[in-house]
């Protein structure tokens, strides 16, 4: 018995050091960091402002790998095929958590260890400038008759968030137009094409700096302080919530150590003044970044909501 004692516990010291090694001389090669937007898309701009300081604290280099396709399931398919050393980060989005929710990936969560969220952008109903007299006649013009949403996607954050804005407050449907982007929805929003849009702060902030777009909806818990004068949709009586939220996971059978150590060095390089001052020039602050913790959860509540918003509205079965 005590010669078996002893293995084990030579055995449990031996895992140990090995660990503690694999920590200490991580990295000690290129980090992948794979993400499912084009160049100069919002994830992959929100990805490179992290590395700009990530790479220094890790005491590393860094590169994004760009795997484009299906909303996030070509990336997420990809990332499941790499190994589970740390050597690649994926760039989990809310797109990524409905693909998950329609079982449209290989991927679950539990195959994903959560790292450190890096923004988190509250879905905003904006419309033109003096259409409305406020956030309430807005509400109001919407009980007897339907408004058309501008949506950037369809069966993603955009049209759900527009849906269960309107189920929740007892409105009519409304009827979805989609854009290719956030940039092409903002000014056809302005050309009257649509009543509403549903966007973030920085894909309109021309047209709202000019006075051509106004936010009339925030729909997140808490007023923006970017946007401190504009309502949130729970302050109206509907308890709705929706955000563009990009984050960092690594597989879940990443070292302990390592996964440690990248997450440490994430969130210093996201609380660096370079990357706040990227928060602050999207409209957004330092309650954007968030350790693994706060990240977990939301990522668990995240897919848990997509999935039933998704299966109320007939998306999924």
């Amino acid at each position: 018995m005590n010669r078996l004692l002893t293995t084990i516990a030579v055995a449990a010291a031996t895992a140990l050091s090995a660990a503690t090694a694999a920590a200490a001389e991580y990295p000690s090669k290129t980090i992948e960091v794979v993400t499912h937007a084009g160049a100069g898309g919002g994830t992959d701009v929100t990805t490179r402002m992290m590395m700009l300081r990530a790479r220094r604290e890790l005491g590393g280099d860094m590169v994004v790998v760009n795997k484009r396709g299906g909303g996030g399931v070509v990336a997420m398919d990809y990332y499941l095929t790499q190994p589970a050393d740390g050597y690649s980060i994926l760039t989990f989005t809310i797109g990524h958590a409905a693909e998950l929710a329609k079982g449209k990936t290989k991927m679950t969560l539990g195959d994903v260890r959560p790292i450190a969220r890096g923004t988190d952008d509250p879905q905003i109903l904006m419309v033109r400038c003096g259409e409305f007299r406020d956030a309430n006649a807005f509400v109001a013009a919407q009980k007897g008759s339907p408004l058309t949403y501008g949506t950037t996607h369809l069966g993603n954050i955009d049209d759900v968030s527009a849906f269960m804005f309107a189920k929740k407050g007892g409105l009519q449907t409304p009827r979805i137009v989609p854009f290719e982007g956030g940039g092409e929805l903002a000014t056809q929003l302005v050309a009257g094409a649509v009543d509403v849009a549903v966007l973030n702060l920085a894909e309109a902030g021309s047209q709202i700096e000019a006075g051509d777009v106004c936010p009339i909806v925030v729909l997140a818990d808490q007023r923006m302080s970017a946007l401190s004068d504009v309502s949130t949709a729970k302050e109206l009586g509907i308890p709705v919530s929706f955000s563009t939220v990009r984050g960092f996971v690594v597989h879940a059978d990443t070292p302990d150590d390592v996964a440690r150590k990248i997450e440490e060095s994430l969130l210093k390089s996201m609380n660096h003044t370079v990357y706040q001052g990227f928060l602050t020039s999207v409209g957004l602050d330092s309650t954007s970044v968030a350790g693994s913790d706060v990240w977990g959860a939301q990522l668990e509540t995240m897919v848990g909501d997509m999935q039933a918003a998704l299966k109320e509205l007939g998306f999924i079965e």
